[in-house]
């Protein structure tokens, strides 16, 4: 079933995505397959509630002034470079007959018997996953079990997902979603570091920081062979 939410939205005359919005409002477009594009003005506080009630993978309704309703997914947010706010919205309409391709997102639950005893790290291969299905059977998320991880020899494939048998998932089914790795052991975690410490003195204008006398001794062996030339030539002449 599709949501009950609703996201009211009024035709703009003027085309291009850089068309500054009244205040409160964020431009968009509507379109889809063998309908005419629809450029749009919509409520910003509106826009922000029903994605935050029903994330880019759930199906609402656009309604417009003339009260026409049509079935919409998210499709693009372009945002703001330095706040990260929406400042144009792609819509795409289904046909409710019609299968669509879309990414829906992971939400990992549960605790990890390998993390929580044995002191591994999780390791999430993917947060989302591109699915083929009715827009009325299209999950607004998929969850991930990682209890069913209980040592460092188990995984969980695309296979297992808990989906149902009308959703198909276009991925590999035995691609890793999710794993737990060892904990590295003292003696990798030595290596390491001494690893970065090298590295960082081979970056330029990092000087090697000396002990105290090491200048000095350096200098006395300068000097100490500048004196053995010095010796040689007088013995050739």
């Amino acid at each position: 079933m599709t949501s009950s939410l609703t996201l009211k939205a009024e035709t703009r005359k003027k085309e291009g995505k850089k068309t500054e919005a009244p205040l409160g409002t964020i431009p968009g477009i509507l379109y889809g397959r063998g309908i005419k594009n629809v450029m749009l003005w919509f409520s910003r506080r509106e826009f922000n509630r029903i994605r935050e009630d029903a994330g880019e993978s759930t199906i609402f309704k656009i309604k417009l002034e003339n009260g026409e309703e049509r079935n919409v997914l998210i499709k693009e947010i372009q945002r703001d470079i330095l706040n990260g706010k929406p400042t144009h919205v792609d819509f795409y309409q289904v046909r409710m007959d019609e299968k669509i391709e879309a990414n829906v997102e992971l939400e990992f639950v549960g605790e990890s018997p390998a993390v929580k005893d044995l002191g591994g790290i999780l390791i999430k291969n993917m947060d989302e996953i591109e699915v083929k299905c009715l827009p009325g059977d299209l999950p607004p998320k998929i969850e991930v079990d990682i209890s069913q991880i209980k040592t460092f020899d188990d995984y969980i494939y695309v296979k297992d997902l808990p989906v149902s048998d009308k959703v198909e998932l276009l991925v590999d089914p035995e691609n890793v979603v999710a794993m737990v790795s060892e904990p590295r052991s003292e003696e990798e975690l030595a290596e390491l570091e001494t690893e970065v410490k090298e590295d960082v003195t081979k970056v330029e204008g990092v000087v090697k920081e000396e002990k105290p006398g090491e200048a000095g001794e350096a200098g006395n062996e300068e000097k100490e062979k500048e004196k053995k030339k010095e010796e040689k030539v007088e013995k050739a002449k």
